[in-house]
């Protein structure tokens, strides 16, 4: 294959085998289809997912490796332990998903420079929003004095929650709500946050670069798609789970 699949809209489930996609640029499988929720799931649980700017038809990528969490291997810094602790942050899950996916898709800055254009387009912000709405798509919220603060944004389906995107107002916002699904999502029995791309940052949280070989495995035992997709509810006793995890975290490491 010399050249990335051309999808039409005609066939919602149609993708062509993952081991197909391209080395340069690494994983591009297919260009065009649609934003469907239909083909959206499909694509998910079979380890693709679009990723695409403006001006260009929608793209489709599987690249290898792949960077995943498991949930149980979560770190927590000692400095972000402590802010924790000090439980001055309220993390929610699927109470705002509309301002969480807004907030993604602003362009980063770095010491006041903007870093790259934004991928989350206007088109991209209705297809997951509708996702929402059917109850794959879900939004973890982190709260300072009831201003939302940071937070993040993926898609569910079995035991496998697909990250797609976080942002931050202030400092440690989304790595205090990424340690609040991963250990939600450990009670619940998921087994797997897909992180699509290496990123310096999920590594210092725990994330890992597997084969995609690896992970299309993972994803055939544990995305599979069930009937019931609903609204997360704030689980009440999240907080003592995550501050027990810590306190275990740390006397596990004071006696090394």
């Amino acid at each position: 294959m010399t050249a990335p699949y051309l999808l039409d809209n005609s066939h919602k489930t149609t993708f062509p085998d993952v081991s197909l996609a391209l080395r340069e640029p690494d994983g591009l499988l297919a260009v065009g289809g649609d934003l469907s929720v239909e083909r959206l799931v499909y694509a998910y649980a079979h380890g693709i997912f679009p990723w695409y700017s403006e001006g260009q038809p929608v793209l489709w990528w599987s690249p290898d490796p792949r960077m995943v969490m498991y949930p149980s291997e979560i770190k927590v810094s000692r400095s972000l332990a402590k802010k924790i602790r000090q439980q001055s942050f309220k993390v929610t899950f699927d109470q705002n998903f509309t301002n969480v996916i807004s907030a993604c898709s602003k362009p980063r800055f770095e010491k006041g420079v903007e870093q790259n254009e934004t991928w989350i387009l206007d088109e991209m912000i209705d297809a997951y929003s509708k996702l929402h709405e059917a109850g794959y798509a879900h939004s973890v919220e982190c709260w300072h004095e009831n201003n939302l603060v940071g937070g993040l944004y993926g898609v569910a389906i079995g035991n496998v929650f697909f990250g797609e995107s976080m942002f931050s107002r202030v400092s440690d916002a989304s790595k205090i709500a990424f340690v609040f699904l991963s250990k939600q999502l450990e009670k619940w029995g998921f087994k797997l946050i897909d992180c699509q791309v290496y990123t310096a940052h999920l590594e210092s949280l725990g994330a890992k670069m597997i084969s995609r070989k690896k992970f299309i495995t993972l994803l055939n035992q544990h995305a599979v798609n069930n009937s019931e997709h609903n609204k997360w509810q704030t689980d009440p006793e999240l907080v003592n789970y995550v501050l027990t995890g810590i306190a275990n975290k740390s006397s596990m490491d004071t006696k090394k």
